[in-house]
């Protein structure tokens, strides 16, 4: 017998859980730690991972970066370094938007401490934090922080 009924569901179901919550990351044609696999992109946003974002921005970055991502939050006047105008991320990269660096930035696990500080939370952390069990916890962190940066990536102006 290779394991109880109580075991085998639970898992099967998380196993489930797992593979959906990649296809946002597979979207973004992500692999590894935070998808390496596409530096930049100068393709639109996928609306549905748009619409998670938007949701996700509302309630976890607007505060700094403002409703309209223009970096004037209501909370950044209390920073000492004003929150990027996430609409203009493109027209400062080259007309392309860095999908992986973005995501390194929200994730912020992989910021190097001698960088200087960080003021921006650690989203990865936090993210994962919001959902129990370490495994399917940082799967949905990274399927959030994909839908965290196509959300900007919609709202990019020249």
């Amino acid at each position: 017998m290779r394991g109880s009924p109580r075991v085998a569901a639970p898992l099967r179901a998380a196993r489930a859980r797992a593979a959906v919550l990649w296809i946002p990351l597979a979207a973004l044609g992500c692999s590894g730690p935070l998808g390496s696999a596409r530096e930049t992109s100068t393709s639109r946003a996928d609306p549905l991972l748009v619409a998670a974002g938007a949701e996700l921005f509302a309630s976890h970055c607007a505060s700094c970066h403002g409703a309209d991502a223009r970096g004037e939050g209501p909370a950044a006047v209390a920073l000492s370094t004003p929150p990027a105008d996430l609409t203009r991320i493109a027209a400062r990269s080259g007309g392309t938007f860095p999908e992986s660096s973005i995501a390194r930035k929200i994730d912020g696990r992989f910021d190097l401490p001698a960088h200087g500080s960080r003021e921006m939370p650690i989203w990865g952390v936090r993210l994962a934090d919001e959902v129990p069990g370490l495994v399917t916890g940082e799967e949905v962190s990274r399927g959030r922080i994909a839908s965290l940066v196509e959300y900007p990536k919609s709202l990019q102006v020249d």
